[in-house]
C-alpha cells in the first residue's frame, strides 16, 4: 500500500502537531480499518506505521475459524459472543470471577468485555467456563502446563457448557481474547456445533496485546474516546487545573521533605521558576522567559507500542532524575543546565551548580494518575491545552525559545536512556 493511499494529502497541522496523528479522526479511522496504527512519530520528519489486527476489520483466514454452519471465509458479522482467558495472578481470597485476576492483561480483557455489550465468560483452567459473577476461590491450575489429554477434555467441557449457557452455538461468531493453549483445545468441538471463532489478537506479542487494549475499545473508537470527551482524555480538565494551581507548587526542600508517601505512581507533574530564575534562563536563552510555569510531563507511562510498563514513579522522576540526578537521564536537567551554562559562558554543565539552582529558584506540583496506559494520553491532552509550557520539546510547535533551545542542548546530548 503506498503511502498516499494510506495517509492521503498532509495538512499543515500533521506537521506540527502530534494529535493529528491519534484520536478519534476520520484518518486515524481509516488507517487501523486498512490495519495499521502510528507506531513512532517525529512529527514534521518521519511517521513509522505497524500493522494490527483492528476488530472492525473485514474477517479473513488468519482470524476467524468456520464451522459448519457458520458464514463463509470474507463475509463480515460481528461477534456475538466473547471470551477471555485466566491468567495466574488472583487475589489469595475468594470473589467473583471479574475480580479475582490480577494481572495488566485480564484487566484490559475484562474492560474491553463490559464495554462490549456482549455475553462475555472467563476460560478458567481449573473450573473451565465461567461466567464474570461466579465465586470462585483461587487455584494454581495453569492450562499451558497440563497434559495434552486434560486439555481437549477441557475443550469439550467449556463448548458444552458455553452451548448451555449461551446457545444454541450454529452460526455464532465466537470472539475469543486468549493464548493458543486456550483456543486450540476449543477449535474442533466449536466447529462441530456450527459457531465461528474470531481472534483479534492472534500472533501478537504479549506487549502488542496491551497496546491493541490501549488502541482500541469494542467500537473501534480510541479508549479515551469512550468516556464521552472526543479527543481529549476524561481527566485533562481536572488535571490542568491542578498542574497550574498557583498555591500548589512546593520548593524542592518541601517536597523531599514530604517523602514518597502518595508518589510512588505514575502521574503528571509542572515545573515553576521564580522571577530571579527566569532572569538567569533570559539571559541564557538571550530571549525573554516570563516567571511562572515552565514545564511539564509524566513519570511511569506505558511505553507504546511495545506495552513495556515503565519502573518510574513521580517520587523517583523528580527526587532522582529531576533534583538528584544527572543531565544525561533528564531531559529536564539537561535544558535547564543548557541555558545556564550559556548564560555562564561555560562549556559543561555543572550539576551540583544545577541542583543548588533549581532548590533556589524552581517549585514543583506532583499530581498522581493510576492508569499508565494512558498516562500518555493524557500528557498530550494536558500539554495542548496548557498551550503548552515554553521549556517543553517533544512534539510541540516551534517557537523563538523552543528553536533556541535546541542549539542550546546539542552539545549536551548524549544518546542515553531517555529520562523527561
Amino acid at each position: 500500500m503506498s503511502w498516499n493511499a494510506l495517509v492521503g494529502g498532509l495538512p499543515a497541522s500533521a506537521t506540527s502537531h502530534r494529535a493529528w496523528w491519534s484520536g478519534d479522526r476520520s484518518h486515524v479511522s481509516a488507517w487501523r480499518l486498512a490495519g495499521f496504527t502510528v507506531a513512532n512519530l517525529v512529527p514534521g520528519r518521519e511517521v513509522t506505521f505497524a500493522r494490527t489486527r483492528p476488530r472492525t476489520r473485514p474477517v479473513t483466514d488468519s482470524a476467524i475459524s468456520v464451522g459448519a454452519g457458520a458464514p463463509q471465509v470474507g463475509a463480515v458479522k460481528a461477534p456475538t459472543l466473547l471470551l477471555v482467558a485466566c491468567v495466574k495472578s488472583k487475589l489469595s481470597v475468594p470473589a467473583a470471577a471479574r475480580d479475582l485476576y490480577l494481572s495488566p492483561l485480564f484487566r484490559k480483557e475484562r474492560t474491553y468485555a463490559e464495554r462490549s455489550g456482549l455475553p462475555w465468560f472467563i476460560l478458567s483452567a481449573e473450573h473451565g467456563l465461567v461466567a464474570p459473577d461466579e465465586w470462585l476461590a483461587p487455584y494454581e491450575r495453569y492450562l499451558p502446563d497440563t497434559p495434552s489429554a486434560f486439555r481437549q477434555a477441557w475443550g469439550m467441557w467449556v463448548a458444552e457448557r458455553l452451548d448451555l449457557l449461551a446457545g444454541p452455538l450454529g452460526t455464532q461468531v465466537i470472539e475469543i481474547h486468549a493464548g493458543s493453549a486456550y483456543i486450540d483445545p476449543l477449535r474442533g468441538h466449536l466447529a462441530t456445533k456450527g459457531a465461528s471463532i474470531f481472534e483479534p489478537l492472534a500472533g501478537l506479542t504479549m506487549g502488542h496485546r496491551l497496546a491493541w487494549y490501549a488502541q482500541a475499545s469494542p467500537d473501534g473508537k480510541e479508549r479515551a474516546s469512550a468516556t464521552g470527551s472526543g479527543t481529549s482524555h476524561g481527566s485533562t480538565d481536572e488535571f490542568c487545573r491542578q498542574l497550574t494551581d498557583t498555591d500548589a507548587p512546593l520548593t524542592p526542600g518541601e517536597f523531599l521533605d514530604r517523602g514518597a508517601v502518595g508518589l510512588n505512581v505514575p502521574g503528571l507533574y509542572s515545573w515553576w521558576v521564580n522571577a530571579a530564575g527566569a532572569a538567569n534562563l533570559t539571559t541564557g536563552l538571550g530571549l525573554r522567559l516570563n516567571a511562572g510555569l515552565i514545564y511539564a510531563g509524566l513519570a511511569g507511562a506505558t511505553r507504546w507500542p511495545s506495552g513495556r510498563p515503565s519502573s518510574n514513579t513521580l517520587w523517583s522522576r523528580i527526587s532522582g532524575m529531576h533534583l538528584g540526578g544527572r543531565h544525561e537521564f533528564s531531559t529536564f536537567r539537561r535544558t535547564l543546565g543548557s541555558i545556564l551554562a550559556h548564560g555562564r559562558g561555560e562549556a559543561t554543565i555543572d550539576e551540583a551548580g544545577l541542583t543548588a539552582w533549581m532548590n533556589a529558584h524552581l517549585k514543583v506540583v506532583a499530581v498522581p494518575f493510576d492508569d499508565a496506559d494512558t498516562l500518555g494520553h493524557l500528557e498530550e491532552d494536558v500539554l495542548r491545552r496548557l498551550d503548552p509550557p515554553p521549556l517543553n520539546l517533544k512534539g510541540m510547535v516551534e517557537s523563538p525559545i523552543r528553536s533556541r533551545l535546541k542549539e542550546l542542548r546539542k552539545p549536551h546530548t548524549r544518546r542515553v536512556r531517555r529520562g523527561t
